[in-house]
Order: structure tokens, then C-alpha cells, then sequence
């Protein structure tokens, strides 16, 4: 049966294409805001708004829908989860966006790392070839100098790693957990871990602020159905390439509202790593029989 019988390709990419849409502009709208709302306030009141959503399904399920024998195998996922959003967003006030996207968008070249430190799983030697060229771009957004890296850089790279350990988790537990108690979990326990930073951090919220904290926490679920369609209407090795166009929507929301270019370094280092992240896809793709 042909690709285009069992797919319907167009529909697919353009559900990918309003996922990275829409994640760029809640990153946007999450810079825009940190220059009032503290970053630990914004990623609070979004796990909250989150939290809330889920409840009816745990109101319609009960609360023995929460239980699971890998809960602790939750809770990780749930913190990596966190911690990849809190350093993104603490990264914004301080680097453009384009370059805070990039090194977030670089989480799929840490992912088959981590399988191999933590489950031994095998890394074919040319996907080493695509993480190696990935690593080179990274390391020229970094721009390492004799006074250090940029702080906001760090965080950025935090993001990611954070990110590739939360997709990493969440592979290993989507064989025994539905994906709605990992969502109720991630979200509860996202909630729970920025509370106490929030409420260090806690200052009033103008009117004019709620709109951007309402889109930023729904933004999330927004995401979640996009990625979820555009994989149910397209192929993987279609698909997930296309992640990689928040980086460049970045650097256009950069421009826009920002009046900022990425430097050369930054963009050679953007081509690396999407080019990088795209052949490991294919590379998967291929070895899996995704076409």
C-alpha cells in the first residue's frame, strides 16, 4: 500500500507546522512577559492552568487511575519535564530567542546519550556522525571566550538536556502508563515543584499580564493535540524533522519583536544542529521502516 494511501501527508505537516507555531509563540509571549513576570511565576501559573484542565479526567476516572507501580519512574519524568520549561524560560530574559529555541530543539541529540548511559541500548556508528555534528553546532551558538560562557546559554543547554531526559522517561514508560496519568502526573508534580520558587519570586499580576500566562499554560495542550495529530496523518520520518522549524520561526519572532538577527556563529550553528537532527531522524526512520 502506498505512503499516500495510509497517510495523509499535507494534513500531517501542516498539524507539525502549527505545533512549532504555536511552542515559538508561547516562547515568545514567555520573553515578552519576563520583563515584569518572573520566570518562576510564569512556569507556575502554567502547570497550575494545566493541573486544572486534567482534573475532570481524574474526576471521571477516580483517583485509583493515578495508581502505578512506576510512579517513582513518573515523578522523574514529571521533574525532567519541569526543569526543561523553568531553565527555558529563565534562558529567555537573557539571549535571543532563536538561541534559546536551538539549544532546547537540540534535546533529540542528548536522547540517544542518555539510552546508552541508562539503558545500554545500541547507537548505530553514523548516527554518532549525525549527534557529532549537532554537538559542533551547539558548541558555536555557545561561543565559548576567555570569560565564559554566557549564563543564559547554560540554561538554554540545561533545557535541552532536561527535555531529552523527559522524552527519554516518557518512552520508557509508554509501553505500561496511559498517556493521560503521565500528563495528570507531569503537570500535578510540575505544579507542586515550582510552588515554593513561586512564591519566593511572587509579585502582583496586572490585567494586561493575564491573556499572555493564560496562552502560554494552554499552550501546552495546544501542542500536545497538534504533535498527536500530525503524527496519526503522516509518517515519523516526515514528522519529526519538522520540529525543527520553531528554530527558524524563532529567529523571524527574534527579528520582529526584538529587532534581533542571529550572528554567523548562531546561524552555523543552527545549520548543524537541524541538519544533524533531521538525519537522525531519517537514520531512525530508516532503520525502523518509517517512509
Amino acid at each position: 500500500m502506498a505512503a499516500s494511501d495510509r497517510f495523509h501527508i499535507g494534513t500531517g505537516v501542516s498539524y507539525a507546522l502549527a505545533t512549532s507555531v504555536v511552542a515559538s509563540t508561547a516562547a515568545a509571549t514567555a520573553k515578552l512577559l519576563a520583563a515584569d513576570l518572573s520566570a518562576w511565576l510564569i512556569v507556575w501559573v502554567q502547570y497550575g492552568l494545566c493541573t486544572l484542565v486534567m482534573l475532570p479526567w481524574v474526576l471521571r476516572q477516580g483517583v485509583a487511575a493515578l495508581a502505578s507501580e512506576r510512579w517513582r519512574l513518573l515523578v522523574v519524568r514529571s521533574l525532567a519535564g519541569w526543569l526543561g520549561f523553568t531553565t527555558y524560560y529563565l534562558a529567555l530574559p537573557h539571549i535571543p530567542l532563536v538561541d534559546a529555541s536551538l539549544l532546547r530543539s537540540a534535546a533529540p541529540l542528548w536522547v540517544p546519550l542518555l539510552v546508552f548511559a541508562w539503558l545500554g541500548e545500541h547507537v548505530p556508528a553514523i548516527r554518532w556522525v549525525a549527534l557529532g555534528t549537532g554537538f559542533t553546532g551547539v558548541c558555536l551558538v555557545l561561543r565559548p571566550e576567555l570569560e565564559g560562557i554566557n549564563p543564559g546559554h547554560l540554561l538554554g543547554l540545561a533545557a535541552g538536556l532536561f527535555l531529552a531526559a523527559s522524552m527519554a522517561t516518557t518512552r520508557a514508560l509508554s509501553a505500561s502508563e496511559p498517556a493521560s496519568r503521565v500528563l495528570f502526573y507531569y503537570f500535578g508534580v510540575s505544579f507542586l515543584a515550582a510552588s515554593p520558587m513561586a512564591i519566593v519570586h511572587w509579585q502582583p499580576v496586572s490585567p494586561g499580564h493575564l491573556p499572555g500566562l493564560l496562552y502560554i499554560g494552554l499552550s501546552i495542550f495546544l501542542t500536545m493535540v497538534l504533535y498527536t495529530r500530525a503524527y496519526s496523518l503522516a509518517p515519523t520520518s516526515i514528522i519529526a524533522p519538522l520540529s525543527y522549524i520553531a528554530v527558524p520561526s524563532a529567529a523571524v519572532l527574534d527579528w520582529w519583536l526584538w529587532g534581533a538577527l542571529p550572528d554567523a556563529w548562531s546561524m552555523a550553528g543552527s545549520v548543524l544542529v537541524v541538519a544533524s537532527g533531521v538525519l537522525a531522524f531519517t537514520l531512525r526512520g530508516s532503520s525502523t521502516g518509517d517512509h
